[in-house]
Order: structure tokens, then C-alpha cells, then sequence
């Protein structure tokens, strides 16, 4: 039997152990979820377990733990490090979900459920790839697992543990899916990844809440003050007001933008989508270069005052915003961080005290288009969807691209399968079912051809 025909007879058998796995509301950043998290660790590793690895460990960290697995077939053929995370986002707003987040459904070929594809869906197809290739005696390649339970909450302990693994972790290749591809159709690699700045901002003003009526008009409103320097941070062309914000910007070329833009995108079909009349960004930039090259500033979460039933007419004390830059290639996470707080400060009138608190940050990484690992994956996409992938450059974040660059000297595979229409970190959330099993398909067929590459 070959992996595709396993792949078919098992296709029920894959369905079912992900909806268990999305059942579990692994949510990092929620304390109160934290036995959940840890459930979700056991359940990979047992799962690594059952798909045939030579070990599999549990291994601790100042936060949540990272699964370990790997299977090595003879030590002279390629080895492929596959990263993933099994952590997800919150669920809330929960009663914007058409059903319950954590109680996965299916409707219309698609499962519905928060980490339906960021990222135990995508992360889960190499489970599924590996345990297809080992049934079927098939397994080219040497393969280690490294899936950890912080992604959605910045990595932290992640660096920590790659620097004092590096000879459990060496490797020749990076293997990730976490990231889209353009349509169903039409499938593409993204080679390169915007790096992150998140804040936490804090406006006070008196020392108390007051009367709005007693006080209002006479004392700073730190909602109103906030609100006008969120506003100042952008001019009328959505251009990023900072000073110094730009300088290490690397621009593209004419040509290198023709070629981002030959991408097929349907602007009226994307606006359709999104339930929106317009588009909105920087002045002199399509939707794709926007979403790929360009730096962003957004505000995550905004609050302050009193927001329950009713009136309460009160002027607040304090206001706080949650705020995220989106960097480029050439940008530095720590200067920008370091260049939005002292701007932001700066702007601040003397009527009110302003603090800045770093949240965390990543680097934008580019991955080489002329690499073997490159050319076997485009070659398993043409094998599995009839059509070679399109390079693209995905406007999210993955910040361990930089770090397994910097200290494992090891280059990324973005081999995503997701689509931007999937709904990630926003309520309903959903993954494709023909997604899940391509992925699952296409992954089994990299190993084929990055092994043929290296003899």
C-alpha cells in the first residue's frame, strides 16, 4: 500500500482524532486554561507515540513544555525538523461563534473550531504525514518533532530551549505549516514573514474616577486623550507618524513588486468577504503589498471607564490600549519597540501619565527560494495540485523563523495550507477538510522528493 491510498483509507480515522484534539482549549494566554494546556501536550505526545517515533518526551520549561519525537531512519539521509504549536488563541467574543469554539462541527466540508487551522490543524497534518509514511514502510527521511504550547503568547521559553538543544535539534530543514496558501487552486509557498511589536498602553489622569459632571471639561479624560494620540500615529495617507519608524525599511523593486502583484487576487471578491465597502492602508500600495511588505500599526483592544448595563456617567481614571506593529525585513522589533514608547510618551500633554509595557516581539524573516528543501516542496505541491506554488510573502508573524536562522543555522519551509478566509484568532474559525488531508498528502511527498535531492 502507498501513502496515498493509507491517506484515503484512513481519511475518517484523521478527521476524528484532530476533533478530539480540538476539543481541548489549550489557550495559552489564559491562565484558567492551563490544565487544558497541558492535556493538549500529553495528547501530541501520545500521538507521536502511536504514529511510530523512537521517543517521545515531554519536555519542561519555565511556561508551558514543548513535545520532543523523532524517528531516525539512518543517520546518513536528510533530517527534517518539523515545528508546530499546539497552543491557540482565546475563543472570546464566544457569542459571536456560531457554535460552541471548542466543540468542533463540520459544515460545509470545514471544521469549525478555535486552532481548526492555526495551527493544530496544519500541525497535526505532519502527525498524520509521518504515521502514513512509517505504516507503509515509506519514510525517507530522518524526521524530529518540536511542537511547543507558547506561540500565541510570544515564545518566550522557546529561544531558551533551541540554545540548549542544538545537537538534539540539528538538522538540514525546517519544515512548518502555519501559515495560507493563495485558493484551493492555486497553491503557493510564502517566503517571507512580517516580524511583531506588542504593547500595552496606559493612560492615568486623576487619582481617582470622578463625577463627569462635577469634573468634566476641566479635569483630562484619559478615553478621550488616549483615543487623540492613537490617532496621531498615522497621518492622512495611513502613513506610521513615528519618527525613525521607516528608516530601515527595505524596499522592494519595481519588478519585485510586479511580481508580488502577480499573484491572482480578486479585490471585489476579498471586499465581499469582509463585508466592507472599501479597503483602507497606506496610501500608494495594493491590498498584497500591504498585507505582505509594508509595516503596520493597529490597535488590538481598547478600554477604559465603565462599559456594563446602563449609564454610569463617570470620567476614568485610567485607559489602556493593546497595540501591534508589524514589521518588515530590515526593521529591528526591540528599536521599534523602543521608538514607540518614546515617541508615544513624547505626545503625551502634562495632563496625563502615560506607561508603555513591552509585550513581546519577533524578527521578519525571508527563506531562500534556491535551496534543495525549496525545490523539493514546490515540487510536492505540483505533484499533489497539478500546479507549481507561487511564492508569496505573508503579512502574519512567525518569529522562530529568525531564531532557528540565528541559532541553529537552519532555513524555514513555510508549506502552509490554511486560507486568509479561514477566520484565525477571530470567532469561527475553520480548516477545510480537502486542506487537511491535501496537507497531509503533500507533506508525505516533500520527504519523497527532498530525499531523491540529497542523494
Amino acid at each position: 500500500m502507498n501513502t496515498h491510498d493509507y491517506i484515503e483509507q484512513n481519511k475518517q480515522k484523521f478527521l476524528d482524532e484532530l476533533l478530539e484534539l480540538l476539543r481541548i482549549p489549550s489557550v495559552s494566554a489564559d491562565s484558567k486554561f492551563k490544565n487544558d494546556v497541558l492535556k493538549t501536550a500529553k495528547f501530541i505526545k501520545s500521538s507521536l507515540e502511536k504514529a511510530g517515533v523512537d521517543k517521545a518526551e515531554i519536555c519542561e520549561t519555565a511556561g508551558y513544555p514543548i513535545v520532543y519525537g523523532e524517528k531516525i531512519v539512518d543517520k546518513n539521509l536528510p533530517t527534517v525538523l518539523v515545528y508546530g504549536h499546539y497552543d491557540v488563541q482565546p475563543a472570546d467574543p464566544y457569542e459571536l461563534w456560531d457554535s460552541p469554539p471548542f466543540e468542533p462541527v463540520i459544515k460545509n466540508d470545514k471544521i469549525y473550531a478555535r486552532g481548526a487551522c492555526d495551527d493544530k490543524g496544519q500541525m497535526y497534518m505532519h502527525v498524520k504525514a509521518f504515521e502514513a509514511m512509517m505504516a507503509t514502510n515509506s519514510l525517507t527521511c530522518n524526521v524530529k518533532f518540536m511542537i511547543e504550547g507558547e506561540e500565541e503568547v510570544g515564545s518566550d521559553n522557546l529561544g531558551i530551549f533551541v540554545k540548549e538543544n542544538k545537537e538534539k535539534l540539528a538538522a538540514d530543514i525546517i519544515l512548518i505549516s502555519d501559515t495560507a496558501m493563495i485558493d484551493n487552486q492555486t497553491p503557493s509557498l510564502t517566503v517571507g514573514l512580517r516580524g511583531l511589536s506588542y504593547l500595552q498602553v496606559e493612560v492615568t489622569g486623576p487619582n481617582r474616577d470622578l463625577h463627569s459632571g462635577v469634573y468634566g471639561g476641566a479635569v483630562a479624560n484619559p478615553i478621550n486623550t488616549l483615543c487623540e494620540m492613537i490617532a496621531s500615529l498615522k497621518d492622512e495617507n495611513n502613513h506610521i507618524t513615528i519618527p525613525g519608524f521607516y528608516d530601515k525599511v527595505e524596499e522592494l523593486s519595481k519588478e519585485e513588486r510586479e511580481a508580488l502583484n502577480s499573484a491572482p487576487f480578486d479585490l471585489d471578491e476579498y471586499k465581499k468577504d469582509l463585508d466592507i465597502d472599501d479597503v483602507s492602508g497606506e496610501k500608494g500600495y495594493t491590498t498584497l503589498e500591504r498585507t505582505g511588505i509594508r509595516p503596520t500599526l493597529d490597535v488590538n483592544g481598547i478600554w477604559g471607564g465603565y462599559i456594563g448595563e446602563g449609564a454610569k456617567t463617570v470620567l476614568p481614571s485610567k485607559a489602556y490600549a493593546k497595540i501591534s506593529m508589524r514589521l518588515v525585513p530590515g526593521q529591528k522589533s526591540h528599536e521599534i519597540t523602543e521608538l514607540f514608547s518614546k515617541h508615544f510618551k513624547s505626545i503625551a500633554p502634562k495632563s496625563v501619565k502615560v506607561k508603555v509595557t513591552p509585550h513581546h516581539g519577533g524578527e521578519p524573516a525571508l527563506t531562500p527560494t534556491d535551496s534543495l528543501a525549496y525545490a523539493a516542496a514546490s515540487a510536492a505541491f505540483e505533484e499533489a495540485f497539478g500546479k507549481g506554488p507561487i511564492p508569496t510573502r505573508d503579512g502574519g508573524s512567525i518569529p522562530i523563523v529568525s531564531l532557528f536562522k540565528d541559532e541553529l543555522n537552519l532555513n524555514t519551509v513555510l508549506m502552509g495550507f490554511g486560507l486568509d478566509s479561514d477566520a484565525i484568532h477571530s470567532p469561527n474559525e475553520h480548516y477545510g477538510i480537502f486542506n487537511y488531508m491535501k496537507g497531509i498528502e503533500t507533506i508525505t511527498l516533500f520527504y519523497k522528493h527532498f530525499a531523491e535531492m540529497n542523494k
